[in-house]
């Protein structure tokens, strides 16, 4: 059997003779097989040098034939261009072809015409199913197991959206990234375009639109606090470079992981300075999680009931776990109300001195402790915020969320900061409408303080961290609480008497204030 392969410019009138002649013997002879290869007049010149260079041939001139030998493998039998194909048609098989230049031409410039289109549609069905292509580092964490198939099953990205995932390990090898490839592969996920692993570090993050940067694996715990800590900077400064020079110019990077989470992101930041600042965060949701988790327990009811915990400051280091605004939702007690309707949780919980003394150092005891079984914890916070961030974060809602500061809440300028924020319309906005917080000045400095000292470590511009000196005069944490659990209460007796003055005992209508009003779609009842 013979298998010729014409290859050509689109406008060349040569190959249109060419392979008008070879689609005759094709339909005429039972053993000739033909395969033609049409390329952009702008892309030949490239492509045949490419194509001579692989082969080590020598051809400079539109159309290019050659020969394969399918019954012996190999690169194939140059023959040349269109007249030695010409006639080796007409020395074989005796036949020629007589057509005339100016049909030539027409069929050339019909050619290119129809070149054009098929490429323009290709493009359009590209566009339509152009697959979101997600980066994720340090993947042979837990974190990374955990977070793929939920990253595939539409409800994050959409459920019409496809995905292609990248996976690579910090120090570029593939480890145990095969196990991973193949599970996914496994999972037959409809939204699963394809998943492949990275070890060239040149190839990094190659059209990345969204990036997850899981630390962990560099991670050394029997290192001294200040070797941790300049770790992160050779790592943070690859990253930054490959991602200035291969990522999608509006990609999303979300850093996630057990330490200096603040601190990574800040050098990512720094390290890519063509990108959007916005566009790096940290993920805060891990702690606050785990705060509504020990809250839940103390309280006996569910982790997702309670909402609007803030996480203040430095998110693996000094931090602070707000209550202030916390709210408790469908929660068994007194005074009822409709699944909307939400009581402050400071105000419901009597252990007064487990949450002044406790509760804190209780919450990051326990992350230590469950870290290395918290894979799916991590993967489902990482999903939720990226969810938040494509589809907006719920009405109201507040979300914590390590972001570069702009001066908000009087925190410095340029500085990644947890502070509460909210997704809508594509972007993350500070919840710079909230007041009476507990972030107050002696919060504030520890924290400041804490994530200046881990940079300065990092940038080798210290070589030890220095302790917080906290300043004279200020009032201890657990009056504070104590004051805050007081103005609670009377916000809430408040807004009770207000509502409850609407059922009020009114005599002209023999209506009594256990009686719900109409059109009301709740009712309360005290006991």
């Amino acid at each position: 059997m013979a298998k010729f392969v014409i290859a050509g410019k689109a406008d060349c009138p040569y190959f249109a003779k060419a392979e008008l002649l070879a689609d005759y013997l094709q339909r005429n002879l039972p053993d000739f097989q033909v395969h033609k290869i049409i390329q952009h007049p702008d892309v030949w010149k490239r492509w045949l040098r490419d194509l001579c260079k692989k082969n080590q041939w020598n051809h400079k001139r539109s159309p290019i034939v050659w020969r394969e030998l399918l019954d012996r493998g190999g690169k194939g039998l140059l023959l040349g261009g269109f007249n030695e194909f010409l006639e080796h048609i007409q020395l074989y098989y005796g036949i020629t072809s007589k057509m005339m230049t100016n049909e030539m031409l027409i069929i050339a410039s019909e050619n290119l015409e129809t070149h054009i289109e098929i490429e323009q549609e290709k493009e359009e069905i590209k566009s339509v199913i152009n697959p979101i292509n997600v980066w994720i580092t340090g993947a042979s964490c837990p974190t990374s197991y955990n977070l793929i198939p939920i990253l595939v099953n539409g409800e994050v990205f959409g459920e019409d959206k496809e995905i292609s995932i990248h996976i690579l390990n910090n120090n570029f090898n593939e480890d145990s990234l095969h196990g991973i490839v193949m599970e996914a592969q496994d999972l037959a996920a409809p939204l699963l375009r394809n998943i492949s692993m990275c070890t060239a570090i040149e190839e990094a993050f190659v059209g990345a639109e969204v990036i997850i940067i899981l630390n962990d694996d560099i991670e050394n715990e029997f290192e001294s606090l200040e070797n941790r800590i300049r770790a992160r900077l050779p790592l943070c400064e690859l990253f930054g470079s490959l991602i200035e020079k291969n990522a999608h110019q509006s990609v999303k990077v979300i850093v996630a992981g057990k330490t200096f989470l603040n601190l990574t992101t800040n050098l990512i930041i720094r390290y890519t300075p063509s990108l959007n600042p916005r566009n790096v965060i940290a993920v805060a949701m891990v702690l606050e999680n785990e705060a509504k988790a020990m809250l839940a327990r103390k309280m006996k009811t569910t982790a997702s009931d309670i909402k609007d915990v803030i996480i203040w400051g430095n998110i693996t280091g000094s931090h602070h776990i707000d209550l202030r605004k916390a709210k408790v939702f469908r929660y068994d007690s007194a005074i009822w109300g409709p699944p909307s309707f939400s009581r402050y949780l400071l105000n419901l919980i009597f252990d007064s001195e487990w949450i002044r003394k406790e509760f804190e150092a209780s919450v990051n005891s326990w992350s230590l402790t469950r870290y290395f079984q918290r894979g799916v914890s991590s993967a489902h916070c990482i999903a939720t915020v990226l969810k938040f961030w494509y589809h907006n974060s719920p009405p109201g809602e507040i979300l914590s969320m390590g972001i570069i500061s702009e001066g908000e809440f009087d925190t410095p300028a340029g500085m990644v900061f947890s502070m509460p924020v909210q997704c809508k319309n594509g972007v993350w906005f500070p919840r710079t409408d909230l007041t009476e917080t507990e972030l107050t000045e002696e919060i504030k400095g520890a924290i400041i303080h804490d994530l200046q000292q881990e940079k300065l470590i990092a940038l080798g511009e210290v070589s030890t961290y220095q302790p917080y000196l906290p300043v004279a005069g200020i009032t201890p944490r657990e009056n504070r609480v104590r004051i805050q659990i007081e103005e609670n209460l009377e916000e809430e007796q408040k807004d009770q008497t207000e509502f409850f003055s609407i059922g009020s005992l009114d005599f002209s209508e023999g209506r009594s204030s256990q009686e719900p009003l109409e059109g009301n779609d709740f009712e309360f009842y005290e006991n």
